[in-house]
């Protein structure tokens, strides 16, 4: 068969397995024979680039980086929904309708809490996805909607031109593994699925979206050239026959119908793989809808059931404090069991000290609890009329429940933190970080081996590296003594790595990459870091009191000391060699602007860095001399407009000579 034939083959294939699995969520191909047969694609693309097909899977995550979002205007106006909050609202709704129609027929369907947006198809190929906006104008995020693998890139027996709408959300499980990501990273965590879904579809890079395994309901249909439905419900089989994953819908007759079905649909929202915050009810008939109109925002003939938040009292059993992988404490209540938003509640997100402080709650508390956007409980108030005579106000402990180190308030003053360098909890995160790229730079040790190692007992701390077996790294993998043994020689070969990035590997707060060279180069060794005091940091340029005291402490934990014994013992280098000799740059700060021919930006960074001075990513009345490459932008500019010395590479070149 000609690589033509099989690139087509292997397209539909795929294609027909992701439907199988995304969509109808009935896979039919093993995951093994999945990817066997993606590779195959892909080699076969790589030797003939001209061959690829616009609905290749492998094009799912194909886009480049963008700048900014182009704006869109919707052929068919995005309209949004009048909201109603009771019963009697809804029911009010429904009898003028059938009052005014009698035959009606209602569509019910869950309200999923996400992002709109409208995907648009010319001759069965997908050309363009744009979020809701205003109604009117929303955002092109055509590459980042590709990255999902529910919404199909052709279809089979489309119109010409098709416009269906449809909601994006990230499904509890996605959310719940982001949130774990993002813990183990050190970043912000996502308050619910509905601000991840956003956030993850306006994302520049479309790498980044992928990675965030959205998904999407498809819920009506904007625009169909050529083709005519009596009802929303034989367009929605329409789209169903497309392949399109399409909201699950009732069709309803009476008052008493729909009103049942909405109130079912908050009952069940558990079992939903997604969140929804409401249910949508529709008059079905298409032409009574021409007939009932809409104002200027909402149609006439739907309304949004809005859930309300349930608020249930208990009361405080217990406050107990868990430790993040980021060393972050985090108190919970575990309260009296309770029915919220279809589970049983059993303990509550108490944040940090400041919101226990300022809501006063205690153990033996009378609270009111409800579900923070549908997923995390949360105390809203204490019921102080019912608190018992003996309780005390709650603080947080001065050591870490789990290893004992001393805790440490943020910089902010909001959290507390674990000091331990080898605190149990923090391990996963802190070998992670050290074996990264500009730390330790162990290319392999990658997070799930980290996670099999640990939970296997050869990890117990970061150093434990340099002294993993043979044996051990076998163990990870069936046929595993060529990666067992390329690991191992990529550990070994990090014992050689300058101090400055053992120094960012230790995990210092507020000690960086670029710290961890700036101290590397002033004390030439480990040893004269450990042995400095905290008046001696602070006059080490770029190192504030802060910084410094943070240095000085995490050297005096015992913890720490252990761990920098086990370095010494496996022989790990300790030594600079970035000691600066000559300091002629010190106190100067240049910036690297254009495309320099002469050297890369690294060895340049490195250049000044060794010679005393500081690279700064920004022009400011601070910069002493601006370096320009070929095709120099706005740095350029900026330093003619507040007279800063320009200097080409050549100038450069004979000032480090």
């Amino acid at each position: 068969m000609d690589a033509k034939k099989r690139i087509e083959e292997l397209t539909k294939i795929l294609a027909e397995a992701n439907f199988r699995y995304y969509v109808q969520d009935n896979p039919t191909m093993p995951d093994f024979e999945y990817d066997r047969l993606l590779r195959e694609l892909e080699e076969l693309e790589k030797e003939h680039p001209e061959l690829i097909l616009p609905d290749s899977p492998t094009q799912r995550v194909g886009g480049e980086a963008l700048s900014k979002f182009d704006k869109v205007t919707h052929p068919v106006p995005l309209m949004s929904l009048q909201d109603v909050f009771s019963p009697e609202e809804l029911e009010e709704f429904l009898s003028k309708t059938l009052e005014q129609y009698p035959d009606s027929a209602f569509s019910v369907e869950p309200k999923v809490d996400g992002l709109s947006v409208a995907l648009e198809y010319e001759n069965g190929r997908f050309v363009r996805g744009a979020t809701r906006g205003d109604g009117v104008v929303g955002e092109d995020v055509t590459e980042n909607l590709k990255t999902i693998h529910s919404i199909p890139m052709t279809l089979q027996g489309a119109p010409q031109r098709l416009i269906v709408r449809g909601e994006v959300f990230m499904p509890k499980k996605s959310f719940a593994a982001l949130n774990e990501r993002q813990e183990l990273e050190g970043k912000p965590l996502f308050a619910n699925p509905r601000n991840a879904a956003a956030g993850s579809l306006r994302q520049l890079d479309p790498k980044i979206a992928a990675q965030r395994k959205l998904d999407i309901l498809i819920f009506n249909v904007q625009l169909a050239e050529g083709v005519e439905f009596t009802n929303h419900e034989e367009s929605l089989q329409f789209l169903r026959d497309l392949h399109f994953k399409v909201i699950p819908t009732k069709i309803l007759q009476t008052s008493r119908e729909v009103v049942d079905c909405v109130m079912a649909i908050n009952e069940s929202r558990e079992e939903l793989s997604c969140d929804i915050d409401g249910a949508v009810v529709k008059v079905n008939d298409l032409a009574q809808r021409q007939r009932m109109g809409a104002t200027a925002k909402c149609p006439k003939w739907a309304v949004a059931y809005k859930y309300p938040p349930e608020v249930k009292p208990t009361v405080v059993e217990d406050i107990v404090v868990q430790v993040g992988r980021t060393g972050v404490l985090t108190p919970k209540a575990v309260v009296r069991p309770v029915r919220l938003a279809g589970t049983t509640v059993t303990n509550a997100t108490l944040h940090n000290q400041d919101f226990i402080s300022e809501r006063d709650i205690r153990i033996g508390d009378t609270v009111l609890i409800r579900k923070a956007g549908e997923i995390i409980p949360e105390i809203l108030e204490v019921d102080v009329s019912k608190r018992p005579a003996d309780t005390v106000p709650y603080r947080l402990p001065c050591s870490c429940p789990i290893c004992g180190a001393p805790t440490q308030k943020d910089e902010d003053g909001a959290f507390l933190r674990c000091t331990g360098a080898e605190c149990p909890a923090q391990l996963a995160r802190n070998i992670a970080h050290f074996v990264s790229r500009d730390a330790m730079d162990i290319e392999g040790l990658g997070s799930a081996i980290v996670e099999a190692l640990i939970e296997k007992g050869h990890l117990k701390t970061p150093a434990d590296i340099y002294y993993l077996t043979l044996e051990q790294m076998k163990s990870l993998w069936q046929k595993g003594d060529v990666a067992a043994k390329k690991l191992l020689a990529a550990i070994e070969a990090s014992k050689e790595q300058d101090v400055s990035r053992l120094i960012y590997a230790l995990g210092i707060r507020q000690v960086g990459a670029k710290t961890g060279k700036v101290l590397a180069a002033q004390f030439g060794n480990l040893d004269n870091l450990m042995a400095a005091d905290i008046e001696t940091l602070t006059e080490v340029n770029d190192v504030g009191a802060v910084t410094a005291r943070n240095i000085a402490e995490w050297f005096a934990q015992p913890q720490s000391q252990h761990m920098i014994q086990q370095l010494r013992d496996a022989c790990v280098n300790f030594e600079s060699k970035r000691v600066i000799t000559d300091a002629r740059f010190a106190g100067m700060t240049f910036v690297l602007t254009g495309a320099l021919s002469k050297f890369t930006r690294e060895e340049a960074t490195e250049k000044i860095e060794l010679l005393g001075g500081k690279a700064s990513g920004s022009v400011s009345k601070k910069t002493t001399y601006v370096v320009v490459g070929e095709n120099a932008g706005s740095k350029e500019r900026k330093a003619r407009e507040l007279g800063i010395p320009i200097l080409s590479e050549d100038d450069f070149l004979a000032m480090i000579q």
